[in-house]
């Protein structure tokens, strides 16, 4: 369960990161306004997962679903550029992420 925890965490990263971006600094009131509670879900969530989970692999996993996430929407709907050296290296956290969930004993 705390690994399915983890991963809704990420997801509500995602969503923080992305309101964020639309908010506009904060200038934005309903983007402001989901940047806040998604952040205070992922946070919430990330706490209670690292309850039964090593602090360095849930930190780790949950840093690499929202940079990920953060990754794929920013080319997908924001027309950010999808670079070969930028899509190597979101590779490189997919195969990070794999060993970290790999190498945990949780």
């Amino acid at each position: 369960m705390a690994w399915f925890a983890l991963i809704v965490a990420g997801l509500f990263e995602v969503a923080w990161a992305t309101a964020m971006k639309q908010s506009d600094g904060f200038t934005r009131p309903w983007p402001s306004v989901v940047t806040a509670v998604t952040a205070v879900a992922s946070f919430a969530l990330l706490a209670w997962a690292m309850r039964s989970l090593p602090l360095g692999t849930a930190y780790a996993v949950w840093t690499g679903i929202g940079t990920l996430g953060a990754f794929v929407l920013g080319i997908a709907l924001l027309g950010e550029p999808a670079g070969g050296m930028r899509i190597l290296a979101a590779l490189m956290i997919v195969g990070g992420l794999v060993l970290m969930k790999l190498s945990s004993p949780a």
